[in-house]
């Protein structure tokens, strides 16, 4: 596959993924069938395809590392993300809508355009180059996030313990100490799922998530039920910090209990699964946006990007 092609057939890829992520009746998130007061299903659908151009640069940029033409630190993965975060803000009225999704995905797309294929695409050297990646940021990208964040403004952020995003002291402190996107990660790993998988080489995308959507892929699931139900296996394991930063870390883990209960009751499998299933969903509606578990939702964005790069098809 010529290099242009590799770049576009990378970016199809994560578009897609994101398409189906968005389109399963998650528990507590926009859906199909469901959405918030002020973000809509339409919203994700446009952010989808707003971030394919920036997906297919980073692509682009890896290929060109892999045939030696550039550095891995010149990659520029915070401005690529800055990049994508505005083309979302310009192609939908709805805020934030995949700010996790394109920090999770923009150095999978990078790592793919790096990674040689005969066909399918090698996930272990994927994830060996997405480790290069992550680890090769500069304080540029670090600098260039903090404005993708400002750009994208989510809810829940919170206040940090260092170097706070809305600290106006924080980006000259980056420049001048020479901090790196992957240091800041770094501080917020421990109440930041997305950082978390950042700075551990993605433990929850591929160690957990994929390894469960691909089983029921090959079962010929339908990829509703495939993410809906990993989705609950990944909330029951990890509580979601999203909702911890909004109301707490016990209330994360009561909502990742609850998981564990739909789960357990068979989740979408079984009629009484599918009815608990129902009922939880309208428990994490009531407050609002409050108990929507976002980062599990991004997680499952990333883990469907690899199965569709690795040949997935609906």
């Amino acid at each position: 596959m010529r290099a242009n092609n590799r770049a576009k057939h990378i970016a199809r890829c994560l578009e897609l993924a994101i398409l189906l992520e968005v389109s399963a009746h998650k528990p507590g998130n926009v859906s199909v069938i469901n959405n918030f007061e002020k973000t809509l299903y339409g919203h994700f659908l446009a952010s989808a395809v707003a971030a394919a151009s920036s997906f297919e640069t980073a692509a682009q940029l890896g290929i060109l590392v892999s045939q030696g033409k550039i550095d891995v630190a010149d990659v520029g993965v915070g401005r690529l993300i800055k990049r994508c975060i505005a083309d979302i803000n310009a192609w939908q009225h709805g805020g934030n809508t995949l700010l996790g999704v394109v920090i999770l995905l923009s150095p999978i797309a990078v790592a793919a355009g790096m990674t040689s294929t005969t066909g399918y695409l090698n996930l272990q050297h994927l994830r060996k180059n997405l480790k290069l990646i992550t680890e090769s940021t500069t304080p540029r990208d670090a600098v260039n996030m903090y404005a993708a964040i400002e750009i994208a403004n989510p809810s829940g952020l919170g206040k940090a313990p260092a170097l706070d995003i809305n600290d106006p002291d924080s980006v000259g402190r980056i420049l001048e100490d020479k901090i790196s996107l992957y240091k800041i990660f770094k501080i917020a790993e421990k109440y930041d799922t997305i950082c978390s998988e950042w700075v551990n080489n993605y433990p929850i995308t591929f160690d957990l998530a994929y390894p469960s959507l691909t089983k029921r892929l090959q079962n010929k699931d339908d990829p509703n039920s495939a993410t809906v139900q990993t989705f609950l296996e990944v909330l029951a394991k990890v509580p979601d910090t999203f909702i911890a930063r909004k109301t707490g870390i016990e209330k994360s883990r009561e909502i990742s209990l609850r998981a564990r209960h739909v789960l357990n009751l068979g989740g979408i499998e079984t009629s009484v699964g599918k009815k608990s299933l129902s009922e939880f969903d309208q428990e994490l509606r009531k407050s609002g946006n409050l108990l929507n578990p976002g980062t599990t939702a991004d997680i499952l964005a990333a883990a469907l990007a690899l199965c569709v790069l690795n040949g997935y098809r609906p």
